[in-house]
């Protein structure tokens, strides 16, 4: 998403949503061998109109990928992908310790600032490992 975000800030907004929905199909390829083939085709397309877009995300194709390669039974692909694909489990956690230290008018020092992220961070990650994808890993 936000790969997309800035890809898109190098788009004509008359062309934004038809270049990003085709970008997204890259995304939803089903291997990496399809995601880079469909990068190629998109390229292909748009290269000549919008080519500070393309190498915007052309230089961090490899690591865009990196959820494809994780092994997953085919039944669930579909339903962890997004999770795996998405930074929402890191901006929770971010959001939780924004939300945890805005009360606390004033920090003494940076041991304290360190010990609140810390008791913040292991509390997530413990929920994490009793709930990782329930509904999903029982099968994995």
């Amino acid at each position: 998403m936000h790969k997309l975000r800035n890809v898109s800030g190098y788009l004509k907004k008359s062309n934004q949503k038809q270049v990003i929905a085709e970008a997204r199909c890259i995304y939803n390829a089903e291997t990496k061998r399809q995601a880079v083939k469909r990068f190629k085709y998109w390229k292909d397309h748009w290269e000549k109109k919008y080519p500070k877009a393309i190498k915007c995300l052309e230089k961090d194709l490899d690591e865009l990928f990196n959820f494809l390669e994780i092994p997953l039974l085919d039944k669930y692909k579909a339903l962890i992908r997004k999770r795996i694909r998405t930074t929402n489990v890191i901006e929770r956690a971010f959001r939780e310790v924004r939300r945890r230290a805005r009360p606390i008018s004033g920090f003494t020092n940076e041991d304290s600032v360190n010990r609140i992220i810390y008791a913040v961070i292991t509390r997530l990650n413990n929920n994490w490992l009793d709930t990782p994808l329930k509904e999903f890993t029982q099968f994995i």
